[in-house]
């Protein structure tokens, strides 16, 4: 039996980086060197990324990002694949490793939840369930039970915890996204704005996905992820349905291909606004709602 011919290693980390801009050629260099492909975000305050290569050249290039760079461990996630989903590497400079919009003390963090403990929280009546990601990868699949605030990006999620700060008062709150990035910078500005009792998804979807049986499993359709895979189902393999409308960028379920507003390379349901079968979507509560 043949095994996949690429590794995918998504990971972040938070440290101080005060050097990053300085590190941007060597890492590209390294990344090069090792036939690595795929994208590295680095700031002053860490690291966040997306890389794919040979199984030897991943270890390789992890082992030198710890040892050298970060100066201790890092987690990662790894998915495999047939074919390589980046086209080149880049090493990409920015002011914040992931951006909520508005200023982050950064100072604490929500508790960690593991995956084999997530369930249990998540069923919770006390809990209200939040998920950090863009509106487009909600598309595909979510948590059951999950809040889906419908926003375009990262950035408005302040705006709509604003708008529902007193329906969530007095609640848990837990949060969670693909890798752990946006969910852990979220709940340091939830504790900002005097949320007390937080929680995030140790290591986002992917790891719960990795470490969840799937008859276990309260995830529900396919994870987005930001490649040419577009997504990965429970057992971490390339969606065999998922596509991107190529007019407005959207991921479509198989149920969004099926709707007579779907036309190959032109137009889907979400770009002309039509209306979706409720079966086919993941439930949504935009604005302000009841928890």
């Amino acid at each position: 039996m043949s095994h996949p011919r690429f590794v995918i290693a998504a990971f972040y980390h938070f440290f101080d980086f005060p050097q990053f801009e300085a590190m941007q050629a060597p890492l590209l260099a390294r990344l090069q060197a090792l036939g690595i492909k795929g994208s590295l975000l680095i700031t002053r305050e860490g690291v966040n990324s997306t890389i794919s290569g040979a199984r030897g050249a991943i270890d390789s290039f992890l082992r030198y990002l710890q040892d050298e760079v970060v100066g201790g461990p890092i987690r990662w996630k790894e998915s495999h694949a047939d074919f390589q989903p980046f086209g080149k590497a880049r090493v990409r400079l920015k002011k914040e490793t992931i951006s909520l919009g508005e200023p982050v003390s950064m100072r604490a963090f929500g508790q960690y939840v593991a995956p084999k403990d997530w369930n249990d929280l998540i069923r919770r009546d006390d809990v209200v369930l939040i998920d950090t990601r863009n509106d487009y990868e909600v598309n595909l699949g979510a948590f059951a039970g999950a809040v889906d605030p419908v926003i375009p990006n990262f950035k408005h999620l302040p705006q709509w915890t604003r708008d529902n700060a007193r329906a969530l008062q007095g609640k848990k709150i837990a949060t969670y996204c693909t890798g752990g990035i946006r969910c852990e910078k979220y709940t340091s500005w939830l504790l900002d704005q005097g949320f007390e009792d937080v929680y995030h998804l140790q290591g986002g979807i992917l790891q719960y996905l990795e470490d969840v049986p799937q008859d276990r499993s309260l995830w529900r359709g396919e994870c987005f992820v930001f490649d040419e895979r577009i997504a990965v189902d429970h057992r971490l393999q390339p969606s065999a349905t998922a596509v991107l409308c190529l007019h407005c960028d959207h991921a479509l379920t198989a149920g969004d291909q099926a709707h007579p507003a779907y036309v190959k390379g032109e137009s889907c349901p979400h770009c002309l606004g039509a209306p979706l079968h409720a079966h086919d979507q993941p439930k949504r509560h935009p604005g302000r709602v009841k928890f």
